[in-house]
Formats: structure tokens, sequence, C-alpha cells
């Protein structure tokens, strides 16, 4: 099976390169296989093939099958994967594969999918070496579909990742798919799946789509192939213009205070991170009556090399943050935003010696922000019964805090926003309203204009709630640690260590699993008792009557929460898009206890057990983060 599968795809690397080759170079363009030499490609594949055959092969030769003989899965933001050649890279091939079989499963799925057709974004991600892009993929994927007259929305130029799924809601797509690998390393690229209802796929129709890739997994025909056929076909619109029209008159249902915001002196810092989000969050800005922000001139404009920072995942804070920072004390600015690449995640520094919040501080401010605009605008608190907030299991659990107080419904998801926006969805055909949703990796929702984090609505929601606080005269720092005098102080910590070997993983969590023996967890973590367990991975939870776990089981990535005596809160988990163990861990104290620094104290022996006892760092050449 896997000579079948080497020899398919080097066949069809080797049609590829025949059919680049028979294509004339447009005008000012350099032929993307000028460097190419046919006959010693072919004798190198030739020998590979024979050296599989002898069963002598070099390390070269086994991560070349390593890359051959596995496929990507769709974790919690679809595929994603190095771009590269081989079935676990994105590429032309595993692209045009992914398509057919998404086309296929869709096709079966829905009567009317010929009309309804599929909603195409995509980044600003390349490689100038070998071509391959996000903007290429996206018309390979489009030409897959065309090639069996399925109607087409493909963007003209790049969009934020939440614009698909808007659209896909907007337009009556099938479905919609965001080339994009959002905030990881320059050499990623990804295939985000959303679903007809706007959120991202779930089960079962995540592993029925795989299936049906492995049925198609021959090149339907030569047009697949051909990104040109976008030019040509008439299946094809463009739903740019459209869709941001519609988007920024909908996001006005989020602005309480325009009046307010034409006059606020605040001044507002953005960085874009090289990525898509310059223009769209000017523009929510002015939807918003502010002046637009000052931009990061050096990380305003898209750049696949992500030049300016060393990594461009905001959630890094200030290390990342310096480019901004920096023209912030310039312009005299005192807020300072910065959406990821593909701007569905959002961070914020507010001017007090520069705080960088969490992703859990944040959420508590604009938690407290949409909830205290829902309330003005409800006066009567029988209101609030079909009033939710959502968060994934992993963040903090403020809102459950201001649920308890408030009298709204709070309700945790499985990590990863494809859970929050299916979940709004069934929320929704039942006649409740989400007002805030969140992840803690910078990921938010303000009200429910479309199934998934958005960090160009949430940057205009920040700008607001700023300017309304400044005219207070508070900060946010100051209005997050009033918010903490209410509810209790949530103190938390999250961060990760770096394993790039999968048996090393599945070898930690099985040691965790056996701890004190066989199917025994840990009883103690830092010297302090451990009460509870839940192990989604396996559906265990010693919490409950039957020991089963309430949140849906997760088998294809590991997390495991363990609850403290001292209320600490602590979870592992795999990451579902980088080759990382996530630790998060929080201490939540009753309202009115205000001894941060001890909960701080206690927080930090805690994580610091959980890390060198649990996970064993050195032992198993873990990769600590380095900040």
């Amino acid at each position: 099976m896997h000579n079948g599968a080497l020899s398919l795809f080097l066949a069809v690397i080797s049609e590829e390169k025949r059919r680049r080759r028979r294509r004339p170079s447009t005008s000012g363009s350099r032929p993307r296989e000028k460097n190419l030499a046919p006959a010693q490609n072919a004798k190198s594949e030739s020998n590979l093939i024979e050296r599989i055959h002898a069963g002598v092969m070099s390390v070269t030769d086994l991560s070349a099958m390593k890359r051959l003989c596995s496929r990507m899965s769709f974790g919690t933001a679809g595929l994603r994967a190095p771009m590269g050649a081989g079935f676990s890279r994105i590429n032309d091939l595993t692209v045009i594969q992914s398509t057919q079989g998404l086309c296929s499963y869709l096709s079966r799925y829905f009567a009317d999918f010929s009309s309804r057709g599929v909603v195409v974004g995509f980044d600003t991600r390349g490689q100038e070496e070998s071509g391959c892009s996000s903007q290429r993929l996206a018309k390979l994927t489009a030409a897959v579909l065309l090639s069996r007259d399925v109607p087409v929305h493909l963007f003209s130029t790049f969009v934020p990742t939440p614009y698909v799924p808007y659209a896909v809601k907007k337009l009556g797509a099938a479905a919609g798919v965001m080339v994009t690998a959002s905030h990881n390393p320059k050499e990623d690229n990804g295939y985000k799946v959303y679903w007809c209802n706007g959120a991202q796929i779930s089960s079962p129709h995540d592993k029925e789509i795989l299936r049906s890739i492995e049925e198609q997994l021959e090149p339907w025909s030569s047009s697949c192939w051909e990104e040109e056929l976008v030019e040509t076909s008439p299946l094809r619109t463009d739903p740019l213009t459209q869709i941001n029209s519609c988007y920024m008159d909908e996001l006005t249902s989020l602005c309480f205070h325009r009046d307010l915001n034409r006059s606020c002196t605040l001044k507002f810092v953005h960085s874009s991170f090289h990525g898509v989000g310059h223009d769209f969050v000017q523009e929510a800005f002015q939807t918003f009556g502010f002046a637009p922000p000052i931009p990061v001139p050096e990380q305003k404009d898209p750049d696949p090399n992500f030049s300016s920072v060393r990594c461009p995942n905001p959630e890094e804070g200030e290390s990342v943050l310096e480019l901004s920072l920096l023209l912030a004390e310039k312009e005299n600015a005192g807020i300072v935003l910065a959406t990821d690449p593909d701007a569905d995640r959002l961070a914020i520094a507010e001017k007090c010696g520069w705080k960088v919040f969490t992703g859990n501080e944040l959420a508590a401010l604009l938690g407290w922000w949409m909830l205290f605009n829902w309330k003005e605008a409800h006066p009567d608190p029988a209101d609030c019964q079909k009033v939710y907030m959502l968060a994934t299991t992993v963040s903090s659990k403020i809102l459950q805090a201001f649920a308890r107080i408030e009298g709204f419904k709070f309700e945790e998801t499985l990590p990863g926003f494809k859970w929050i926006g299916n979940r709004i969805h069934e929320l929704s055909k039942t006649g409740n309203t989400v007002i805030f949703s969140f992840e803690e990796s910078i990921g938010f929702l303000c009200g429910s204009l479309v199934p998934e984090k958005d960090g160009v609505s949430s940057a205009a929601v920040v700008a607001e709630m700023a300017a309304y606080l400044h005219n207070q005269n508070l900060s946010l720092n100051q209005q997050l640690h009033n918010i903490y005098q209410t509810y209790g102080y949530h103190v938390s910590k999250t961060s990760y260590v770096i394993c790039n070997d999968s048996p090393t993983i599945q070898k930690i969590f099985r040691r965790i699993r056996n701890f004190d023996g066989d199917g025994s967890y840990p009883k103690m973590c830092g010297g302090v008792r451990i009460v509870h367990i839940r192990d989604v991975t396996t559906g265990y939870d010693s919490s409950q009557p039957d020991l089963k776990s309430v949140l849906p089981v997760s088998k294809s990535s590991q997390m495991i929460t363990f609850s403290l005596q001292n209320g600490v809160v602590a979870t592992l988990r795999t990451s579902g898009t980088e080759p990382k163990i996530k630790f998060y861990t929080e201490y939540c104290a009753a309202p009115g206890n205000s001894e941060v620094s001890h909960l701080e104290e206690e927080l930090l022996k805690i994580t610091a057990a959980l890390v060198d006892e649990f996970l064993e760092p050195e032992r198993n050449n873990l990769i600590r983060r380095c900040v």
C-alpha cells in the first residue's frame, strides 16, 4: 500500500511538472519550474522506489516515507501542516484531494448542492521558492469544484477568516473553505472547512469527509490543476463587495456609544502582523465612529515571511509587540491592538507600564462589557433566562462567576471554536441568545454575528469599551480589578512545552493514566490533594456519579483536567494545530478575596509541579516556552 501511495504521489508530481513546463509563462513572471532538471528528478524518484523495494533506506528516505505514508486529519482548526511534498503536507495535490473528498461528500449530503455552492477564501501566506501560496491553493480548491459544475463564491483578494463562515450563512452556501494557517509559523498552511451553519465542521462530518478524501485520491481531471479556471468559469462569483458591506452594516449592532466614540481623545495603534487585518480593522473603526487606528507601518502590509516578528502570534505578548509599543509611545497612544495574520484573534496592551492582557483577562472585560450593554437594553431580570455566554473548558471560569450572580446561563465546550460555533447554532434554534463567547488563546466573539472567533469585530468593541471607560476616568486594567472585586479574582496561567515526537506525547499521557499503578491517576500535585479528574480522551470523570465525562469524548487528542483541594483547576492537553503540550491553571477566589499575591504564589507553585511532576520536561526532552 505504501509503495502504491508513493507511486501515485510521484506520478502526479511528474504530471504536474510536465503540465507546468508546457504552459507558457505570463509576461513579467518567472516560470516556476525554471531550475528543474526533469531527468535528474525522475532518476531520484526511481532510485527512491528501488531503495524502498530493496529495504535499504537512508534517513532522508525515511523522512520522505513519513510524509508519504500518513495523512492529515481535521484538528481544532481543520487540516494544518507545513507546506511541502507528501500526503502529510499542504500542497497542490493534497488540497485537490481534500476538495474532491469534500465535494463528493457534499453532493451526497445536499440535494441542492449544485445550486448552493461553496465559499472559498484565503490569507496572505506563501512560499516564493515553491510557488505554493494560499491564493493558489484557494484557486485550485475552486477549480476542483468548478470542474464538477459546482458554483464557487471565491473572494478576489485575501480576507479575514471570519468572512468565510459569515459568507456561508449570508449566501446560503453548502460549505466554506478558508486556506489559512492563522498564527502558525511561516512554513505552515491549512485548509479550514465550515458547514452550512457557518460553524467549523465537527463529527460526524469531519470523519465522513476524511473517508471521502481517501476514496478520491486520484485527481479527477486535468481541470483540477487549472487555477486559471476561476477567471473564465461563469459559475465563479466574487462575494467580496457584498459580504464586506453586509458585515460592516451588521457590525453596527455591537456599537452602543457612537456619539462618545466620535469625540474620543484616546488614541489607538493597530498591528496586522503582516496579515490580512489592516483594511478591515480600519473600516470597522470608522463604522463605530472612531478615527482610524494608527497602523504599525512595518507590519501593515502582507508579508508571508513575517519578517519583523520572531513568530506571527500576538498571543506571545510583549516580545512580539515591540514595534507596536514603540509606535504607541511615539504617538502617545493609550491602547495597542494586534490581530493575528488571518485576523480571527486579538491581543490588547494598555499604557500603564504597558500591560499586555491575557486572553482570560480580556474575556473578563469583554464579558462584562457585553453584559453591561445588554442589561441597559433589557432591564427586566427575567430576560436573562434566554441569555448565554460560552467558553472552552480550558479557559477562565470568570464567565461562570458572572452567571452565578447575574442569572444568565453559562456553558463550557471542548477546546476549539468549532465547538462554540456549533453550540451557538443549536442555542439559536431554541430562541436563545449568545452575547459573548471566548477561548483563552485570545479568540473572542461579541454577539453572534458569525459563529467563529473574530478579531476585526472584537477590535472595534474593545476600542469602544476603552473609550467609554476613559470617559469615566477608568483604564481597562482598573476596570478589570473592579470586575474581580465583584465576581472574585480569577488568577490564571497558560503556557506550553514543545514536543516534536508523537510517541513521547503518548508515553507522557500513558504514564499519567497509570501514575500510581494500573489505571490509577495521580493523587497529589505540588503537595495538594487532587479531588477530581476528568479525562475527555477516555471519557472518564471522577466527579460524575457514573464516572462518565459530560463533555464529548475526544479520542483524537489528549486532555486531562485535575481539580485540586485548594480550588485550583489544572489541565494538560495537546494542541490541535502545533507540536505542543499546553497547560492551563487557574485559581478561582470568592468575591471580596483580594489577596492576589497569595493566589498568584500558590498558582505558580501548582503550575510548576504540574509541569515537572507530570510532563518531566528534562527526561522527555521537551522544549520549554521561550518568552
